[in-house]
């Protein structure tokens, strides 16, 4: 009887353990990344840095080879969104708890007098959830509970710095097998360990803080481009009440014209007179392209635009009020579209651009088309002289429809230029 409560407790103490571990670490990776739809993908996780957390890591053996490709593929069966950011996230926090196991296991056993070394298994083991738990105190407040949300091109760059403590890792544990050959081979591995592995442990920490800055500054951006739609929008409602003012004003001058005509029993004249003022932008009201304001908005500011510079608008838009498109990146999308069109007819023969835009079967769908003017860059990049402003064009309205997991298609045939971009909407 003594030994199977014995066995409980020992078992239900390892159980706790690689909870605590488990939770720790699944919150700390929580702000992130973006779980798969119910439980399955939270729940998932936490096991895998659960179990992942109890696996014996010492400096020239093989268990981290056999960690590596399973908790890989469990990271990203649980997980969705971009790939090469899913992929970065998974290498920050595998390098993180392999470093601490690595480093928990392998001078542990050395700190431990003989005396004490039976006890070296369980004090590795509950090592484990105060290094763990000690992070997540120091770190949550700092990591805020919106998820991290960058670009394709971002993800890309941090996954390709997390490479860095990556490698280092497996070069300090994996490569190190010469340790069990000689004492000195197995000193020098572990004076090497001592120093690369705390760097990967820190290296990994700062990835984490540099993603948190890198998507505050996206959503800065976004704030910054929503800010340019809301001026877009405001200049339209100034433009609009300076026609009304100025209808007003000149509403007497008008009335005492159609009153001379009419004295006159000239009806032709003053019928074509009523149409004259009828025609007013003032009466018109802001133009309706679809249900959906902000579409709306940025093709009323883009045809007025387009109307000033001789260019036919071809437009055919059909989008409810609400889409499942953040009103930035939608803005965007339109905007760049027709300032690329806008700078491709220049020059042009025929000045029309076509736009048909559409939410059908879950897919929003946008294709633009302008007869070319003058040549085209190879890699699409803008002729114009100032970059800064213009910059922005088609990598940019690639990475939204990517991000939204969507493709951007671009070609010149028959001498017309032609965008389609479409996404699950």
């Amino acid at each position: 009887m003594g030994e199977f409560l014995w066995l409980f407790w020992f078992y239900a103490s390892a159980f706790l353990i690689l909870a605590a571990n488990g939770f720790f670490l699944y919150q700390l990776c929580r702000p992130f990344i973006t779980f798969r739809r119910g439980r399955f993908g939270k729940v998932l996780l936490l096991l895998t840095f659960a179990g992942s957390s109890g696996m014996v890591i010492w400096i020239g053996d093989p268990n981290l080879l056999y960690t590596l490709p399973v908790y890989f593929g469990l990271f990203l069966l649980c997980t969705k969104g971009d790939l090469a950011g899913r992929l970065a996230v998974c290498i920050i926090f595998f390098c993180l708890e392999m470093s601490v196991c690595a480093l928990l296991d392998s001078y542990l056993q050395i700190l431990s007098r003989e005396d004490l070394y039976r006890w070296y298994d369980v004090a590795t083991r509950l090592a484990r959830p105060v290094v763990f738990g000690t992070l997540w105190l120091l770190l949550r407040r700092r990591f805020p509970a919106e998820q991290a949300r960058l670009s394709r091109r971002l993800w890309q760059m941090v996954l390709g710095l997390a490479a860095m403590p990556l490698c280092a890792l497996i070069a300090v544990v994996l490569l190190a097998f010469q340790k069990y050959e000689s004492d000195a081979a197995s000193a020098m591995a572990l004076n090497q360990g001592l120093v690369v592995l705390p760097f990967v442990l820190v290296t990994s920490i700062v990835l984490l803080f540099a993603v948190r800055i890198l998507a505050d500054h996206e959503r800065l951006e976004q704030t910054s481009r929503l800010a340019g739609l809301r001026e877009v929008y405001y200049q339209g409602l100034r433009q609009q009440e300076r026609q009304v003012r100025q209808l007003r004003h000149d509403l007497r001058n008008h009335l005492t014209v159609i009153q001379g005509f009419l004295e006159r029993n000239d009806t032709q004249r003053a019928i074509g007179y009523l149409d004259e003022i009828a025609a007013s932008p003032a009466l018109r009201g802001g133009r309706r392209f679809c249900d959906n304001e902000t579409a709306n908005v940025v093709l009323a500011a883009k045809v007025e635009a387009m109307e000033r510079a001789g260019i036919a608008a071809d437009f055919a838009v059909s989008l409810p009020r609400e889409l499942p498109v953040a009103d930035t990146d939608l803005a965007a999308l339109l905007g760049n579209a027709l300032d690329n069109a806008i700078e491709g007819v220049e020059g042009a023969v025929e000045k029309r651009i076509a736009l048909r835009c559409r939410m059908d079967k879950g897919l929003l769908m946008l294709r633009v088309e302008n007869p070319v003017g003058a040549a085209i860059n190879p890699d699409l990049a803008t002729t114009k002289a100032d970059k800064s402003v213009h910059g922005f064009g088609i990598p940019g309205m690639r990475e939204i429809a990517e991000r939204y997991g969507g493709t951007l298609d671009v070609g010149v045939k028959d001498g017309k230029f032609e965008l389609v971009v479409c996404f699950p909407g």
